[in-house]
């Protein structure tokens, strides 16, 4: 049965600025309070999207949440009508309703962490929403993320969803920024390769020393328990902490894979050697053949690679057998980054093209590429099981256009998080949209 690798992108909500939150994240804090575009962001991410579908990817999309979180505010006292709570909020905690507007949710490669059928035991697809308990402003998301994918993918016959881990620092995880999946083929048993920052529990284990690790091994051995996962079909690796500490805060910043290839930096891991040892022993005992594509730090340095998320990037496999790269244009700004691709697309290896896309109302937050989909191999039927309404397709594109055009401002700053009207906005965009995607009811505020 012939199987698909889709991705599901994040559709940038009509909140999008720059709060500076996500302290290790080097953009983020480098261009906290910065005025925003959240409409010229959303058509951003969406012609990437398009530009996939084109190339003949299967492509979806995943909703944006409700934002400002006025619930999550209500639950930390503020009281009155949904405009008093933000008015108060404003008043009396502003970087805390920064928080509540964000629209980090848009990264949705820490949605969830998702296990395809061939590798689990019961023969499902498995989702485990992230807790991202490490930054208050993303643990708030996986209520919805949850509700959001159980409408997208919600035949139990096919697909699996599990709660978020608890929301303690021992459990720590980021969802797919820290998980990568290599198989020969997307509908056979496959690796799955969890990246950790620290043991929760184990002193012995080396630990950042500048910025948080946000992902525990514990965490990742929890997936990897409730998805039915196999010990030889799975492999569990410790990021490099001295790269956390240059702002590496997710795996998918210093690594990315597909298929049999991994595409890393010299410095992503702590033991790199053993890392590779053990993805080649075991992807070969399920006929595959691992590679990996090291980049030297004399070419492409740690910063280099952070300013210019190289490897943030989706490595696409393409019907040929080749590989083609989507990088953002800052890859193209970076003298030395763009000088080792254009060595590398010509050097005859499995990555024979690369694309650059304009992105930098993400980027500026700390999100390329590789943050905006959340990867899920699918069978046929599997496929043919998902909620059409969230497959892109041209018509889809244009509607989601035209509406991204009607409900989002072009202008954001800090003081207009304390508009009630954005809230209303927000609201009234996401009511449409759970229309356009037929998604039905899964935001709070659909809820009460």
């Amino acid at each position: 049965m012939k199987a698909f690798e889709v991705n599901f992108d994040g559709l940038v909500g009509p909140t999008h600025n720059y709060g500076g939150l996500s302290y290790g994240n080097v953009a983020s804090q480098g261009n906290s309070q910065l005025a925003s575009n959240p409409r010229e962001a959303a058509r951003q991410g969406l012609a990437k999207m398009k530009a996939l579908m084109e190339l003949g990817f299967v492509q979806g999309v995943l909703a944006p949440q409700e934002r400002p979180d006025v619930a999550g505010l209500r639950a930390l006292g503020f009281t009155g009508s949904d405009s008093q709570v933000i008015e108060r909020a404003a008043r009396d905690a502003m970087p805390l309703l920064i928080a509540s507007a964000s629209a980090s949710s848009m990264w949705v490669a820490n949605a969830a962490t998702v296990s395809p059928s061939a590798d689990t035991s019961d023969g499902r697809v498995h989702f485990t929403a992230a807790n991202l308990n490490c930054k208050y402003h993303r643990s708030i998301e996986h209520p919805t993320t949850s509700r959001v994918l159980a409408s997208m993918f919600n035949d139990p016959a096919h697909f699996v969803h599990h709660a978020a881990l608890p929301a303690v620092a021992q459990f720590g995880d980021e969802g797919a920024a820290n998980h990568t999946r290599f198989c020969r083929h997307y509908g056979e048993p496959g690796v799955e390769f969890f990246v950790y920052g620290r043991s929760a529990f184990d002193t012995r284990y080396a630990a950042p020393q500048k910025y948080p690790a946000r992902q525990t091994l514990e965490a990742s051995q929890a997936v990897a328990r409730l998805h039915g996962l196999s010990d030889d079909g799975v492999v569990f690796a410790q990021q490099n902490p001295a790269v956390i500490d240059q702002g590496v805060f997710h795996n998918d910043v210093i690594a990315v894979g597909n298929g049999e290839l991994l595409f890393h930096h010299q410095d992503a891991f702590l033991d790199t050697p053993a890392v590779i040892a053990e993805l080649h022993a075991k992807l070969a005992r399920r006929g595959g053949e691992f590679q990996a594509i090291s980049v030297p730090r004399a070419d492409v340095s740690v910063e280099d690679a952070v300013r210019s998320y190289l490897f943030n990037s989706q490595l696409l496999s393409r019907a040929d057998g080749s590989m083609l790269l989507i990088v953002p244009q800052e890859c193209n700004n970076n003298p030395r980054v763009w000088a080792y691709l254009q060595q590398l697309t010509q050097s005859g290896g499995p990555i024979g093209e690369v694309k650059v896309f304009d992105l930098k109302q993400s980027m500026q937050n700390g999100g390329g590429p590789a943050c905006l989909r959340l990867r899920v191999a699918l069978n046929e039927q599997e496929l043919a099981a998902v909620n059409p309404g969230v497959i892109m397709t041209a018509q889809l594109y244009d509607t989601l256009t035209q509406w991204v055009d009607r409900h989002y401002r072009d202008r954001l700053g800090e003081s207009d998080m304390a508009d009630p009207q954005l809230l209303n906005e927000c609201r009234t965009a996401l009511d449409e949209l759970t229309g356009i995607l037929n998604l039905g009811a899964v935001y709070p505020f659909q809820l009460n």
